[in-house]
């Protein structure tokens, strides 16, 4: 072995024990850690010469003293085109189980919070969706009882014994905080009209039909589009992995309609955004958008993808942040880099980190939540780019 293959080796060895060191203590489970290349060479020239026409406010959203804040994955823009709701753990990284905090807060274009409401109705809030009508939809992702281990890691307790059964369901709340419809069997999974196993999110029709993304990154996953009437009753499912599908979890993370009425689905096990009409044809595949986890689409067909888990593990073809693009077209038009960058032998966190939720106000700011770490920022463009 030539000196330079011994050293070269030395500290390889050394990025993986510090890469597990890490983990470690971030009490991620091993599995997390991304060994490997680190390098971006897999981006097309076409993505790299992206441009990002936006900056960056970290201080916008003024959250209350004394409250940590939790994961947050989703978010979506009021009717009134500027105020921001968005619905976030309670303070935790991935449960409100036994919290008296409201998850689902309302903030104006002044990043004021003036409402929130939903304590003790959450087990794991996931997606998040803001009707015709102005009423708030909410994605409970698990059950309090029956809750699966994360891949590669622990399965977490289940509430106290006594506790009601909750999670597992898609809630409907109007501005108030009442609650209107419920879909699904609260805390029980499955896969049949009435009940749902890990709902990511969740968008209406003109109509008042619903459409929910069944199936997150751990069993039971249905990844499946299941669609009901205005009043929750079930019309029928579709298998929303695509064309050849290399992983059938995680196949439906978010979900979006655009000015067509065609259903636009996050399909992040397989880094690509699927497009269907509203009886489940599938009508295309795009996978320029990076490894999407949320999507949000304007009124003129703006498409926005965020990107919170692009890392070795995807030979890092993308880097994690949001591509911004046409709905119409397919095109990517810019795109907004994560000021934390990929998983690093330095930063070896393999777990979803960076941009999640994406909302659009109708003047073009951008507002995005972030799992790990847990925060919400807000990107105007430059002055540069002002018309």
């Amino acid at each position: 072995m030539t000196r330079f293959a011994l050293v070269a080796a030395l500290l390889g060895t050394m990025s993986a024990y510090v890469g597990v060191a890490a983990a470690q203590a971030q009490g991620l489970p091993p599995l997390a850690v991304r060994q490997g290349n680190y390098n971006t060479s897999a981006r097309t020239p076409e993505d790299i010469a992206l441009p990002n026409p936006y900056y960056l406010d970290e201080g916008f959203f003024k959250w209350p003293k004394g409250r940590p804040i939790g994961s947050t994955s989703a978010m979506d823009m009021d009717r009134d085109g500027k105020s921001i709701w968005i619905v976030e753990r309670c303070g935790t990284l991935n449960s409100c189980i036994g919290s008296t905090v409201n998850p689902i807060m309302k903030f104006d274009d002044k990043g004021n919070l003036v409402k929130q409401f939903g304590a003790g109705l959450l087990v794991y809030p996931h997606g998040m969706y803001v009707d015709r009508d102005n009423n708030i939809w909410v994605t409970d992702l698990q059950s309090n009882m029956d809750r699966p281990a994360p891949p590669g890691g622990v399965r977490p307790p289940p509430a106290p014994a006594g506790t009601p059964l909750a999670g597992a369901v898609v809630l409907k709340f109007n501005q108030d905080g009442k609650l209107l419809l419920r879909i699904g069997t609260p805390g029980v999974f499955g896969k049949d009209g009435t009940h749902l196993s890990q709902p990511s999110d969740v968008v209406t029709g003109p109509n008042g039909d619903v459409f929910v993304a069944d199936g997150h990154d751990s069993n039971p996953s249905n990844g499946r589009i299941a669609k009901f009437d205005k009043t929750g009753k079930f019309i029928k499912e579709w298998n929303a992995c695509g064309r050849l599908p290399s992983d059938t979890l995680d196949c439906t993370h978010s979900i979006a309609m655009d000015s067509q009425g065609r259903v636009f689905v996050a399909n992040r096990g397989n880094n690509r955004i699927e497009i269907f009409d509203q009886e489940g044809v599938l009508l295309d595949e795009w996978y320029n958008f990076g490894r999407p986890s949320g999507l949000f689409i304007t009124k003129d067909d703006k498409l926005y993808a965020a990107d919170s888990e692009s890392d070795v593990v995807q030979h890092n073809a993308f880097v994690r942040g949001v591509h911004v693009g046409d709905a119409r077209t397919g095109k990517v038009t810019a795109f907004i880099p994560e000021p934390l960058g990929n998983p690093t032998p330095w930063m070896p966190s393999g777990t979803t980190g960076g941009s999640e939720g994406v909302g659009i106000s109708d003047d073009g700011i951008i507002y995005v939540a972030k799992v790990l770490p847990a925060s919400l920022v807000k990107y105007s463009l430059k002055p540069e780019n002002l018309r």
